[in-house]
């Protein structure tokens, strides 16, 4: 669920829909529970923010 709310936020600000693969799910996680338990969001931002440039520059961050 707090995926689609995170794309939607995105979407509507003018940036692509961005998916986190599943080799990038432990750094995801670590990154989110770092902002939502310790209040440092700085590591989940910059996360986000790389998968986002490179959404932007169209290279597939995503394997399949």
């Amino acid at each position: 669920m707090g995926r689609f709310i995170l794309n939607a936020m995105l979407a509507s600000g003018g940036y692509p829909w961005t998916v986190v693969s599943v080799q990038q799910r432990a750094a995801y996680m670590g990154a989110l529970e770092k902002a939502s338990v310790k209040q440092n969001i700085k590591p989940f931002a910059k996360f986000l923010g790389h998968l986002v440039n490179e959404g932007l520059k169209g290279t597939p961050v995503a394997k399949i």
